[in-house]
């Protein structure tokens, strides 16, 4: 049955870390308020939060479930899967590369894999801030069936490095997978190690972070089962993608309070040189002269009125928020047990102004481009119908029997569709993403969207209600 806890309940099922919290009491309650009404209103089974202040970690603690059934608490100290959070550490080492004199964030694709698309004209920066134009191998937030069979990572990302640049490189900025599973492929090429291996000998070991192994590869390891909720009716079991699918770009695990640790590396600057750390948080420059707002592996944000570098993750089964603040020696970190949820971004921004106090409000895009057709395919999903001609085949596959009754038993009880409004729009792997709002009689919810160039739905998914 779908995970709801009572307050009660969920605090039952909390434990704290065995280091001393250094959080105030009065603190420590909001924060367990907000992650006990995030979970009860979400659905999602657990939350692992860490959080450091002045330079340490302040504040271990876990709510919910790691496994549903049979039901098993989580604890502050196993390890999540952190997904595109991992990026970071892709990013750094191929930094420390460069600081060993070894390659250039300038070097040209070409100088690795020559038979790239536009490899001359593609730098390792352009990788390093998603500005290469290679299309993203993997915008969806559900599993399709290509992932669910093991591949090298050299042959998935040749397939997708070989097509047509979705734009110039440097012109504009578009989120892809692709760039660093290449960046990881360098690393190995450069350093003559598997990327695991130079990782824990250069970063893990030398920052003393604990805990952390390959989500993939040391599956094993995992004590915390990844689910997922298909438009907000009871959680199933999400098998992990196989091998090979996220190589580089979202393949670690740890546990929250050791992401915390490697936040606090950037305040203190352990690891790299000063010049790095400038390199890996600075925006990226468009061509046009504009500013973008991510840096190597890292959206760079004011929060708050705080310099911020942030990052979320999802791989399935699991969904993950990670925000540091360099200047102030602080850090929120986030991780959940559900994929395609907002659990963890809710927990992690409403801890926020509880360290930075007046939050600003998000302003909403504007636009229009899937509303007609969601205003007739949500009255069907409530008949557990939908119109496969409007779907993708990947789409299509998404969307069981088993799928089709979880939709219906979610928005069939909110009554007759009253609206749906476009939130925000994005390009991601060659197809346009959307975030919608549905309001229904009895309720509104929120709606995740891929659109691809020839108008076919490849993901719709519910995110959230109200």
């Amino acid at each position: 049955m779908r995970l709801v806890l009572s307050a009660a309940a969920l605090l039952a099922v909390c434990t704290v870390a065995t280091f001393a919290q250094e959080l105030p009491a009065a603190t420590q309650q909001q924060v367990e308020a907000i992650a006990q009404k995030v979970l009860k209103d979400t659905g999602v089974p657990s939350a692992s939060v860490a959080i450091a202040e002045n330079g340490k970690v302040v504040y271990a603690h876990s709510f919910g479930l790691a496994n549903v059934q049979p039901p098993r608490p989580s604890v502050p100290l196993i390890a999540y899967p952190i997904g595109s959070v991992s990026k970071q550490f892709t990013a750094a080492a191929i930094l420390l590369l460069q600081q060993q004199g070894k390659l250039s964030v300038d070097d040209p694709v070409a100088k690795y894999f020559p038979k790239f698309t536009r490899a001359n004209d593609v730098k390792l920066r352009n990788l390093l801030t998603m500005t290469s134009g290679y299309e993203d191998y993997a915008p969806q937030d559900y599993i399709i069936p290509a992932w669910m069979h093991e591949v090298s990572p050299l042959k998935n990302v040749t397939e997708w490095a070989t097509k047509p640049l979705d734009f110039e490189p440097g012109s504009e900025w578009q989120y892809s997978n692709t760039n660093y599973v290449i960046l990881g492929l360098i690393v190995e090429k450069v350093s003559g190690k598997p990327l695991m291996q130079f990782l824990r000998e250069n970063i893990f070991t030398p920052l003393q972070l604990k805990g952390v192994f390959n989500t993939y590869r040391e599956r094993e390891k995992l004590e915390v089962t990844g689910y997922v909720s298909h438009a907000l009716a009871p959680v199933r079991v999400q098998p992990l993608e196989a091998a090979g699918w996220y190589d580089g770009d979202g393949d670690l695990a740890m546990p929250p309070s050791t992401l915390a640790e490697w936040d606090l590396s950037f305040a203190k600057k352990s690891l790299l040189s000063p010049e790095s750390y400038k390199m890996m948080e600075t925006a990226f420059t468009f061509t046009s002269g504009k500013p973008s707002n991510y840096g190597f592996g890292v959206f760079t944000r004011t929060l708050n009125g705080h310099r911020a570098l942030e990052h979320s993750g999802e791989v399935g089964g699991y969904v993950a928020e990670n925000i540091a603040f360099p200047d102030d020696g602080a850090a929120i970190v986030v991780l959940t047990n559900e994929v395609a949820s907002s659990a963890a971004g809710s927990i992690a921004h409403g801890i926020l102004p509880l360290l930075f106090p007046d939050s600003a409000k998000p302003v909403a895009a504007s636009g229009d481009t899937l509303v007609s057709t969601l205003r007739t395919l949500l009255p069907e999903l409530q008949q557990a119908k939908i119109d496969r001609s409007a779907l993708t085949s990947n789409a299509a596959y998404y969307f069981t029997p088993e799928t089709l009754s979880d939709f219906q038993s979610t928005l069939a009880p909110l009554g007759a569709l009253k609206s749906v409004k476009l939130l925000r729009s994005a390009q991601r792997g060659g197809m346009t993403f959307g975030a919608y709002s549905a309001e229904f009689e009895k309720g509104t919810v929120h709606l995740s969207t891929y659109l691809t160039k020839d108008g076919k739905i490849e993901q719709l998914l519910v995110v959230g209600k109200e």
